[in-house]
């Protein structure tokens, strides 16, 4: 099981590498688990369910990007359509400024605990795999937004990060991904 999360401004080299990544995930039997915000979060649902991998999305309301699923889409990807009740006072503990964010961005920030701690918030990720512009594995400094909020919840709970942005986590990440692996 891992989490894929990242930037809405992934740059369109970094989603195809993101795309190809977890279509091997898939095939080597990785879960995915990502919330279906444009960029990076997409292009890991694409290349899971192009790989034939079991999904879980987790969305901030139903309706939340539904235009980007596929029709390919099968029993083996699962959605749970908007955060519960625990993930949004989760989600507060790990958002400085919950109180000044808008209902729709807490709903995301809430979706992004789901997808790090899964349906019942006590089933962690083994791995969280991101792409960050500074390379942030804490969601400290400039990282931000849901890919900020994810990190901080794997750090608080000893999940590993591979931020794609870094060489020698891209190396781990294709060794992850290799067949037959």
């Amino acid at each position: 099981m891992y989490a894929g999360v990242g930037a809405r401004e992934t740059p369109p080299a970094v989603l195809e590498a993101i795309e190809l990544a977890a279509r091997r995930l898939a095939s080597a039997g990785w879960t995915l688990r990502t919330g279906m915000s444009p960029g990076a979060d997409q292009a890991f649902y694409r290349g899971a369910v192009a790989g034939r991998g079991r999904v879980e999305l987790y969305l901030p309301w139903p309706s939340f990007e539904s235009g980007a699923r596929s029709p390919m889409e099968g029993a083996e990807v699962s959605v749970l359509q908007a955060p519960t009740a625990a993930a949004y006072s989760t989600g507060a503990r790990f958002h400085r400024g919950w109180s000044e964010l808008s209902a729709d961005t807490r709903a995301l920030r809430a979706r992004d605990v789901h997808e790090v701690l899964g349906r019942d918030l006590v089933s962690p990720a083994a791995l969280v795999v991101c792409w960050t512009k500074d390379g942030s594995v804490d969601g400290e400094g400039p990282c931000v937004g849901g890919t900020g909020q994810a990190l901080r919840i794997a750090r608080d709970h000893g999940i590993d990060v591979l931020n794609i942005s870094r060489p020698e986590h891209t190396r781990r990440l294709r060794r992850l991904s290799a067949p037959g692996s």
